[in-house]
């Protein structure tokens, strides 16, 4: 059965088949002792100081997210993870997996047909997405003015699943990921203390991130084939590249969606980037600016002014490259023609800042970036 904001399974009556629960063993007991399959499933119990993400009212007695009946469990599913074809291959298409926002633990059920299995994956899935409002809520109003790795606001936050990089095959793990107005966040998670909010595993800048791909993989969604979005952020090692995999074609048009509108945004937001950089053997600051471009300026020494070297509009510019480890290349045609800067480091965040800030500039006006 499944409401607004709960998941029950029912030993014996509800035409599901407990496959597994994955547990962490606090005492042997209740693994000797024969019972109902249901009676066996762990789930997580958040510490009393946390926040009850996990719950849907303030009754004390509501909030233990286990049923005291044996062959009944009742699992909250605020930020759930609600999946299939992660932990357990499903090649009739008959399974769901339902992971607890801590990421311990996982209850995997399988259903008669795939055509049963969809209609509950799409009821329990849907019922997980309408919570997402409130959580947002809820953790604003945890975190307070001290806003979220050094963001202010969470734009939208979900579970989706992450290819995990080096692996032959293709293997997903699950990720939350968090989009805040400047900042791509990833947590191994759904943290419960405040403090926890505050370490992602990674963050990546929106303005230095770029969706470089979106839509099926080889075949169509109606095919079972993965609906995936792929992210590339320029950082100071290279370009870091991210491959995610939404559930359905709606998860994946608003995460895409999210995402370039995000780095849009932050675009918009930040304005004006500066680094250091050599040109010409001379020490410089190369200062990219969302509304007016580029300008190259002289650093200042012994208290005089900095000097302006070149000043160029995006509408001049009519290539860029570099050559991955610490070299810029900017062609503004002309009589200049090609100016080249030392950046003293990886470019990559120079380039994809660029790129972002020319996107949103052609968005702005109507075009198709």
């Amino acid at each position: 059965m499944v409401n607004s904001d709960q998941f029950q399974v029912t030993s014996g009556r509800s035409g599901w088949e407990v496959l597994t629960g994955v547990k962490y063993m606090r005492e042997a007991t209740p693994y000797v002792k024969k019972g109902s399959p249901v009676s066996e499933i762990g789930w997580e119990t958040p510490p009393p100081e946390s926040p009850r993400l996990g719950c849907a009212s303030a009754d004390p007695m509501s909030q233990l997210s286990l049923s005291i009946h044996r062959d009944k469990k009742t699992i909250p599913l605020k930020m759930c993870y609600v999946t299939r074809n992660m932990t357990v291959s499903d090649p009739e298409n008959r399974i769901i997996e339902v992971h607890s926002p801590d990421a311990k633990h996982t209850v995997v059920l399988r259903s008669k047909d795939s055509a049963t299995a969809q209609a509950w994956f799409n009821a329990i899935h849907s019922s997980v997405n309408e919570l997402i409002p409130r959580v947002i809520a809820e953790v604003r109003d945890q975190l307070g003015k001290t806003g979220i790795a050094g963001s202010r606001e969470i734009r939208h936050l979900g579970w989706l699943a992450e290819k995990v990089p080096g692996d032959n095959e293709k293997r997903w793990k699950p990720v939350l990921v968090v989009l805040t107005e400047k900042d791509l966040l990833i947590y191994e998670s759904m943290p419960r203390m405040k403090e926890a909010w505050f370490s992602p595993l990674h963050t990546y800048p929106l303005l230095a991130t770029r969706l470089v791909h979106s839509g099926p993989g080889k075949g169509s969604p109606q095919s079972g084939m993965d609906l995936s979005f792929a992210t590339r952020t320029g950082t100071r090692q290279g370009i870091e590249t991210h491959l995610f995999r939404t559930e359905t074609s709606r998860d994946l048009s608003l995460w895409t969606r999210s995402v370039v509108q995000g780095c849009h945004n932050s675009a918009e937001l930040i304005t004006e980037i500066t680094t250091s950089c050599t040109y010409k053997s001379q020490e410089c600051r190369l200062t990219i600016h969302y509304e007016h471009g580029f300008s190259l300026t002289t650093e200042p020494q012994d208290g005089a002014f900095s000097k302006k070297i070149a000043q160029y509009p995006y509408e001049k510019l009519k290539m860029s490259s570099d050559d991955g480890i610490r070299m810029l290349y900017l062609d503004f045609g002309g009589k200049d023609g090609e100016i080249q800067l030392d950046l003293h480091s990886c470019p990559k965040p120079i380039v994809f800042i660029i790129h972002s800030f020319l996107s949103a500039k052609i968005t702005r006006l109507g075009l198709v970036a």
